[in-house]
């Protein structure tokens, strides 16, 4: 089922404790190591997800971290149209955002439940689940606080508290700089999940927007779930055009130079904060 409460409830919690936060202006941030990274879509390796059913698998492409080790892990998954799997469970909770397609992700005896691009799930560990997708194209980001990643049938299911959420598109609700000193440009944001230090959030830029995301964390990382940014790498000025499932990253305070064409959304991992000038 969609949890729009429980994403409102999110919201205002995270939404007083982060405006409450001192911001430092764009004159205090000098950067004179930028440590500023891009992926481009293009540049995915992709492997089977899950190599044991063989060309029934899903295709995986790492964006970070290793899902076979036990970092945290961004990765792309691909599913061809009219996919869906046995039922089964992960040996640790994920986190993911639909980029292109429909996909549902449910209890295995729940009626489908198509989730559109810019929607958001998360799938506790050792819950019983099936995945399905249908579209001619069907990709979403995966995120995991701690690998591996692994795949193991329901008769090793366990009920570990979590509870799964599930918001469709539809249902993110969207903070633009009346209610959020974290953006502005008609920028908006959406905070996700907080958890441990950390944080997720969508950022949504309007059309035409050219401007800095000014970052705070020793952890960032960002995927683009849907339009498209130009990024301007500050090491040496180069252009990169970052369509949907491409990604860019820092390692320290950092400058991310964007700008857009078309409405575009912007997914966020952070130990820090962030600022839309």
């Amino acid at each position: 089922m969609y949890y729009r409460i429980l994403n409102s409830l999110l919201i205002i919690g995270l939404f007083i404790s982060c405006t409450t936060q001192n911001q430092k202006s764009d004159e205090e941030v000098v950067i004179n190591n930028p440590t500023n990274k891009v992926k481009l879509s293009s540049e995915i390796v992709w492997e089977k997800l899950n190599p044991a059913r063989g060309d029934k698998s899903p295709q995986a492409g790492t964006i970070f971290g290793d899902r076979k080790g036990e970092v945290p892990t961004g990765f792309l998954a691909k599913f061809v149209d009219g996919f869906s799997s046995p039922p089964h469970i992960h040996n640790v909770t994920y986190r993911a955002v639909v980029i292109k397609g429909t996909i549902h992700n449910d209890d295995p005896k729940a009626e489908n439940m198509w989730m559109k691009p810019g929607s958001f799930w998360t799938q506790p560990q050792g819950e019983a689940h099936i995945t399905s997708a249908k579209g001619e194209e069907n990709i979403a980001y995966v995120e995991i606080d701690k690998g591996p990643y692994l795949v193991r049938p329901t008769d090793q299911a366990i009920d570990n508290g979590e509870r799964p959420i599930n918001i469709d598109v539809s249902n993110i609700v969207w903070l633009g700089s009346d209610r959020s000193n974290w953006v502005s440009q008609l920028a908006k944001i959406n905070f996700l999940w907080e958890k441990d230090g950390l944080q997720g959030l969508f950022i949504k830029l309007p059309k035409n927007f050219k401007g800095e995301l000014l970052s705070e964390g020793s952890i960032f990382h960002a995927v683009v779930i849907s339009g498209g940014v130009d990024y301007t790498l500050p090491q040496n000025q180069e252009l990169k055009h970052l369509d949907a499932g491409s990604y860019f990253t820092s390692t320290d305070r950092a400058k991310h130079t964007l700008s857009t064409k078309n409405e575009s959304v912007i997914y966020i991992r952070t130990n820090g904060s962030i600022k839309v000038k």
